[in-house]
């Protein structure tokens, strides 16, 4: 396990130096080519776990150190292990002898002293450190600051619920491809192969265990894709019709991309301005056996791609803090800065123009984030409304039974992300 502990330290320590934890995993796994798929899984379990929970492990740290530590690292495996005797179901005595071992990699001689004396003291007050959370809020929540008080105030009845299922495990949900089969069915296919799952909607599948894809039945061959149910809503609310021109902007991954053509036959055109990511799509399409246009550009300066041929509908997946989804990705609650909110706000305000002249008379721009902070979401969108005379906001349709939607507003709950949708339409 210590081994485990160790890479999970230095992920901690680089998320705190500014790095995405996902990159950094997997930097540190290529460079550590000789552990086991059991130390790698447990490396990352508890990366995410106590990033998940750091604001309470900070606090439970602090109160036991008379001082800060000079040394990151070792700060930095002090709260994994932390989080392990708080969270986690290890065997305590287990914890601490690891930890003790992987602190003899630092060179520092009073580590492994040090290291089992404040986790030895952790397990004799745990109790009263503990009750020592509710009277911060950062530990009781394991949130910036900054985060609490905004959600507090844009949700002041549902910032608590929306604040706890940020830090639950993110539900594994499947896509079943309409073209191939049904929600129903797939189940049955599931349940054949020995695996438990929900129906959530006509074709969407939520898993009561996550697995690999190449796991999943039919998931090579087409049949399914792994999609937030949230993010499922999209292709809905755009009112696809066969033989439309539609544009895909900001499209990378390729989840939308591959729903769209699922559910009509489109003149699709999927945009982004990252060539790699671009890749990515255009596997996951080709998985599924369809076809689009894709193309390596950027959503505010349309121009510079656009081949003058209006669209039908647009799907407008902005970039944005996703501050909707830190379920699924942890680090970002502690590298998100509230500056960044303006920051992307002003990218969101000239992408939206730059789509807006794409779109035909009449036709339909869907916006979507995957943030739940008002300045980039209804907020955006009333910005540009008074900016656009041909611009008007449609009632979304009735959202997928279990959606929690309040105003455009997914708000996060066991069944689906935090995400954000608006209709416009061109007059």
């Amino acid at each position: 396990m210590y081994i485990s502990q160790q890479l999970a330290a230095e992920a901690v320590e680089q998320v705190f130096a500014g790095r995405n934890l996902s990159v950094t995993l997997e930097t540190l796994f290529a460079h550590h080519q000789t552990i086991t798929p059991q130390q790698r899984a447990v490396a990352q379990d508890l990366s995410y776990g106590t990033l998940r929970y750091y604001g309470a492990a900070a606090s439970l740290l602090s109160q036991l150190l008379e001082k800060p530590l000079p040394d990151e690292r070792l700060r930095c495996l002090l709260l994994v292990a932390i989080y392990q005797l708080q969270y986690d179901k290890a065997a305590s005595h287990t914890v601490v002898d690891q930890a003790v071992k992987a602190a003899s990699s630092s060179k520092k001689t009073w580590a492994k002293g040090l290291v089992n004396g404040v986790l030895r003291n952790f397990l004799r007050q745990q109790t009263s450190l503990t009750e020592a959370l509710a009277n911060e809020e950062i530990a009781q929540y394991s949130y910036p600051q900054w985060w609490i008080t905004k959600l507090k105030y844009q949700y002041p009845d549902d910032w608590q619920a929306m604040l706890e299922a940020g830090n639950q495990h993110p539900p594994m949900t499947l896509r079943v491809n309409p073209r191939r089969s049904s929600a129903s069915e797939f189940c049955k296919k599931l349940q054949n192969h020995g695996y438990a799952s929900t129906q959530l909607s006509d074709n969407a599948v939520m898993l009561t265990k996550p697995m690999p894809v190449d796991k999943i039945p039919g998931f090579n061959e087409g049949e399914v894709s792994v999609q937030d149910f949230g993010a499922q809503f999209a292709g809905y609310a755009l009112d696809l019709k066969s033989g439309q021109r539609v544009l895909d902007a900001c499209c990378a991954p390729g989840g939308k991309t591959g729903q769209i053509l699922e559910l009509a036959d489109v003149d699709l055109v999927a945009v982004d301005n990252d060539a790699t990511r671009i890749n990515r799509t255009k596997s996951n399409i080709d998985r599924l056996g369809l076809n689009a246009t894709l193309v390596v550009g950027d959503a505010a300066k349309a121009d510079d791609w656009w081949d003058g041929k209006v669209f039908d509908r647009i799907l407008a997946d902005v970039p944005c803090t996703a501050s909707g989804i830190v379920r699924r990705h942890v680090d970002i609650k502690w590298l998100r800065r509230e500056a960044d909110i303006a920051s992307f706000a002003k990218q969101q305000a000239q992408i939206l123009p730059s789509l807006w002249q794409l779109l035909a008379k009449g036709g339909k721009l869907l916006y979507v984030t995957c943030s739940v902070f008002h300045e980039e979401n209804q907020r955006q969108i009333d910005i540009f409304l008074k900016t656009q005379s041909d611009a008007l906001q449609l009632p979304l349709t009735q959202p997928l039974t279990g959606m929690n939607l309040k105003n455009g507003q997914l708000q996060p709950s066991a069944q689906h992300d935090g995400l954000f949708y608006a209709l416009l339409q061109k007059n």
